[in-house]
């Protein structure tokens, strides 16, 4: 809240005001009613008519002033939160992401966020305001007639010990609530983004009943804690016009008796009933705050989470001549039971082609994400460039290894936009150059050229594009290392053989990963690592390989049918 010191005073004080204003209201009255109605006083029942006008316009100016600083306090307050809640997720591990989950973090940074602005709204502009009324009232009614006032002391603790009752055992249901709406954010993320495997299986009828379950647990705990809430309201109501009606019957005894004027009594009911509306504002705002606590307690817990990967500060390659050393390196998922990878150990030479193939669940992408340090390893040592990956600082990592994931990601914005993520400073000629090695040039140019805008999710742009321009992204910055993670399934035989030609003509001294299904793709690798169920089973070239090693001649033949059949494909 540093920042907003003026409007945390000034919205509450205002409010103080205001109610300041409306506690002197009763005593008007009843100078109004006993003297100006009651005394035949026709301009003395004017001017009091003329103060109450006043002290109301008076009131909304203040009101309206209160408002305008607290809403100015909780939207910059929250918008200082959602800035550090997104850094702070950035800054976060894949691990960290993986444990948090995509919807429970979307969650934090919407509801979550939209919950507690409101609960600080609220409580700048009511948790001064609404005690201030109901002990100024109190008050109040002891210079009115003291006897009469101590039923005012005796309701108001009552009433506390229902508003607060009610406010502890509703804030843990909240958060059962909150957490309940991340699992329906979940099962909604998951169909909209899985909506056309989901038809072509015609799984619709699974997924609604799916997410019905998941729709009427949260509102099973929405009802529950609603019912919670909901005995705020009656048992106060009841038990303020309990006392509304003792205070009523006892004032009429004594107004007969002529201890108390109708005037008075006027104003002793105008105070309950000023405490009765406070009580219920104050309850409404107990139920906003409990959610908000509720939510900023998830908030924190996301800004609490440290990122488990620690990370150097080097900048600058290590020696010797191998750009990829694994030794002994395993790997378990952060929740898994089993290891993805185990006991992995093989070199590369800088300059080299590695492939890596295997089937599907082996490991290979994990193995990728391994390289380009997304991820520590469980067991043992990954070295790139003659340092530990872990050693080295993320900015300067990824100028040394270029990534390019399975799933190509674009981001909304011009093509030049997406080309220089990796490499601010690249020249048009450096992207164009990229471009043109990763066989792209035919999309730019037909897009209008690099200032053509990409849609979010580069929905305008099909699979083989997407690919394509991932690729021609990883390039810019010509890195040391370039991390193909299958990510020329979508390019047809053709295009994928004029990428292999043309990337030849990097550099001399960029290393090469190639992970793919296709055995053809890494028929030209200085050598192959075979994968299965998260274990190295072999290392060699294309040739080695299918004299000795089961599974790659597998993978082989099922893609060619023979030796000679893959021949005549090449």
């Amino acid at each position: 809240m540093r920042g907003y010191e003026k409007e945390c005073i000034l919205g509450p004080l205002f409010k103080l005001l205001e109610a300041t204003l409306e506690l002197l209201v009763p005593l008007v009255v009843a100078v109004l009613i006993d003297r100006g109605i009651a005394g035949g006083d026709r301009p003395l029942v004017l001017r009091m008519a003329l103060l109450l006008v006043l002290f109301g316009a008076v009131g909304l100016f203040f009101s309206c002033i209160a408002q305008f600083f607290a809403a100015k306090a909780a939207v910059g307050f929250v918008t200082r939160i959602r800035s550090a809640l997104f850094s702070h997720i950035q800054t976060l591990s894949y691990a960290e992401n993986d444990r948090l989950g995509t919807s429970t973090l979307i969650t934090r940074l919407t509801g979550d966020t939209a919950q507690v602005q409101s609960g600080v709204n609220l409580s700048l502009r009511l948790l001064l305001r609404s005690p201030f009324v109901v002990f100024g009232a109190m008050v109040m009614a002891f210079f009115v007639d003291a006897r009469s006032a101590l039923w005012f002391v005796a309701v108001i603790p009552l009433l506390s010990v229902v508003v607060f009752g009610v406010m502890l055992c509703s804030m843990p249901l909240y958060k059962r609530v909150q957490s309940r709406l991340d699992l329906l954010l979940r099962a909604t993320r998951e169909n909209l983004s899985g909506t056309r495997v989901l038809r072509a299986f015609t799984e619709e009828d699974g997924e609604i009943r799916r997410f019905r379950e998941t729709n009427e647990a949260l509102t099973g705990e929405q009802v529950r804690v609603g019912k919670v809430s909901a005995l705020l309201n009656p048992v106060t109501y009841v038990l303020i016009n309990l006392a509304i009606i003792t205070l009523i019957y006892t004032g009429a005894l004594r107004v007969e008796a002529g201890q108390l004027s109708q005037g008075e009594v006027i104003a002793l009911y105008n105070y309950m009933s000023q405490i009765l509306i406070e009580l219920i504002k104050l309850a409404n705002m107990i139920i906003q705050i409990t959610k908000a606590l509720a939510s900023a307690k998830r908030i924190e817990a996301v800004l609490e989470t440290k990122n488990s990967q620690t990370r150097g500060n080097a900048v600058t390659k290590g020696e010797g001549e191998d750009a990829i050393v694994f030794d002994r390196v395993s790997f378990t998922y952060p929740g898994a039971k089993e290891p993805s990878l185990s006991d992995i150990s093989f070199s590369v030479r800088r300059g080299e082609t590695l492939g890596i193939i295997g089937g599907t669940g082996s490991g290979k992408s994990t193995l990728a994400q391994l390289i380009g340090g997304f991820y520590g390893a469980s067991e043992g040592v990954v070295e790139v460039l003659g340092r530990d990956v872990q050693s080295y600082d993320a900015k300067a990592l990824t100028k040394f290894i270029g990534m390019i994931p399975q799933k190509s990601i674009l981001f909304r914005g011009s093509i030049r936009d997406n080309m220089k993520l990796g490499c601010p400073e690249a020249s048009d000629e450096q992207i164009l150059c990229a471009v043109k090695i990763a066989q792209a040039s035919e999309i730019v140019a037909d897009k209008g050229g690099l200032d053509a805008e990409i849609t979010q999710g580069a929905k305008n742009l099909s699979g083989g594009q997407r690919q394509r321009l991932a690729i021609a992204r990883a390039l810019v910055g010509c890195p040391d290392i370039l991390v193909f993670d299958d990510s020329s399934s979508a390019l047809d035989f053709a295009t994928e053989a004029a990428l292999r030609r043309d990337l030849k003509t990097l550099p001399e001294g960029i290393t090469r990963v190639i992970i793919s299904q296709r055995a053809s793709t890494l028929s030209e690798a200085d050598k192959i690592l075979v994968l299965d169920d998260g274990r190295l089973i072999d290392v060699g070239t294309s040739e080695e390989l299918l004299r000795r090693c089961s599974v790659f001649r597998e993978i082989y033949e099922s893609q060619f049918g023979t030796r000679e059949g893959a021949e005549n494909e090449a």
